[in-house]
């Protein structure tokens, strides 16, 4: 294994000195002892390749007269900034791009934001990679607009990192831990990236929610796909869709099946509208709702979905999301978690509303961490368990009439009510008359030519009675 020079402050990677093997069998056992009491846990999925996996870097600022400026990580707990531009899992490209912001900042003196005073103009900087076509989004988180030497800045470092296709200035006053604000102003480029994930195109802007790991987003995505088994016409409900990964793969792969994608975040639902179009793409629509709501709604309208596909935050989903779920009635829900620990939490609520997680399988999505995605498959239940048995007709071919009583049972109450008594055959006689079929019955004759006497009128009648008595006529 590589090794981290900053291990022991930064505390981002737990398992940086742990072989990637022992890495693997550690988070397989986490997820298989979470759910060892709900459902089957398959192999883990691993990466090919566990470092410098993170198309999303993110470096917060600082300045003292002691230390000079610093670009980095916070330390966990803290708001001490650690700097290191060799990390084991962000990409190394990315990496590049801040450190040398972070020195053309430094030559052209742009005030760094002081957050006790709050004071000071640049605070954080981020980078977004689009892996399968390299391309780089650089964003300059600032306290205000006003960014004096913007133009000679971003022309010096479009000059050292000429493959930087987009560059934006976000404007965030906050006081709060949230990286980017609320607005952003396009410097340079289209003000996005695209990548590309099994075989779709996605547009991602600063804001946009996307998988940090490419190559691993492909696996579990396939994964997902393989659990929804997605059949032509099928009705697919994608909740949580961002900007819709999910239900786009879904959608390519089953084109006549109707994908519906729901998210809350209306810039999410822009992004997913657009790469609807990107792909071309005519069997999914996307909605800017709650999830929730939009299913209740839908139950209330008698619609209803074949499959549900979910990747709630890490919080897990809601037991009111459950029941919405379990009103449009889907006879498969794949369920994709990053946290296993709300997952099995979750999946007890999807039990007692009808359905049984069948299978799970843990993905490494994030390699050298503690972290883990899953996703699982769950099935509809029966209204009520059905139990399959198999007998020889000839040995329980009663009809219904016949189950209620026995030739005996029939006697004794002819001899109790009327003092008579009665043969089989006369029984056999009258059930046949009243239409009660009888099996190969040794009370009735062998051959249509036999003599047999027959049962008299009054007999008859006290035969009806008891017949009457035990609800077989």
């Amino acid at each position: 294994m590589r090794k981290c020079p900053v291990f022991s402050q930064c505390g981002g990677c737990d398992y940086c000195s742990v072989p990637y093997t022992e890495q693997l069998l550690c988070k397989e056992e986490k997820v298989k002892k979470l759910l060892k009491d709900i459902c089957v846990t398959e192999s883990i999925i691993g990466c090919d390749n566990p470092f410098n996996y993170r198309n999303k870097v993110h470096a917060a600022f600082s300045s003292s007269r002691r230390t000079g400026v610093k670009c980095g990580r916070y330390q966990a707990g803290t708001h001490k900034i650690v700097e290191n531009f060799d990390c084991l899992i962000e990409d190394s490209v990315a990496q590049k791009i801040i450190k040398d912001v972070k020195e053309i900042a430094v030559k052209f003196k742009v005030p760094i934001y002081d957050e006790d005073r709050r004071e000071g103009n640049l605070r954080k900087v981020l980078v977004r990679v689009a892996v399968k076509k390299q391309e780089y989004m650089l964003v300059l988180v600032v306290a205000k607009s006003e960014f004096p030497g913007k133009k000679n800045f971003l022309k010096e470092i479009r000059k050292i990192h000429p493959e930087i296709t987009t560059i934006i200035l976000n404007v965030n006053s906050r006081t709060d831990s949230m990286i980017l604000g609320d607005k952003s102003f396009v410097e340079y480029g289209s003000g996005y990236i695209t990548d590309e994930l099994l075989n779709l195109k996605f547009r991602i802007s600063d804001k946009s929610f996307y998988q940090i790991n490419q190559a691993q987003t492909e696996k579990l995505y396939s994964k997902a796909i393989e659990f929804a088994d997605i059949h032509e016409n099928d009705r697919v409900l994608d909740a949580y869709c961002g900007i819709g990964t999910i239900g786009m793969t879904v959608a390519k792969s089953q084109p006549h099946a109707r994908v519906t994608g729901v998210e809350l975040n209306r810039s999410a639902v822009n992004d997913a509208i657009k790469n609807k179009k990107l792909n071309s793409l005519s069997n999914i629509d996307f909605i800017c709702a709650d999830a929730t709501e939009y299913m209740m709604n839908s139950e209330a309208h008698s619609a209803k979905f074949d499959v549900v596909i979910l990747d709630p935050p890490r919080a897990g989903t809601t037991p009111e999301f459950i029941r919405a779920c379990k009103a449009v009635s889907p006879k498969r829900i794949v369920y994709v978690s990053c946290n296993p620990v709300t997952l099995a939490n979750d999946l007890k609520l999807f039990i007692k509303a009808g359905y049984k997680p069948e299978r799970a399988v843990p993905v490494d999505m994030f390699p050298l961490t503690e972290h883990v995605e899953t996703v699982c498959l769950l099935s509809q239940l029966s209204e009520a368990p059905k139990m399959e048995m198999r007998v020889k007709l000839t040995e329980f071919d009663l009809t219904e009439a016949e189950a209620k009583a026995t030739y005996s049972d029939i006697k004794e109450y002819v001899k109790e009510h009327t003092g008579l008594k009665v043969s089989s055959l006369y029984i056999a006689q009258v059930k046949q008359k009243y239409g009660i079929i009888e099996r190969d019955c040794y009370n009735l004759p062998k051959s249509d030519d036999s003599r047999q006497p027959k049962c008299p009128e009054h007999k008859e009648k006290a035969i009806v009675e008891a017949l009457k008595h035990f609800k077989m006529i």
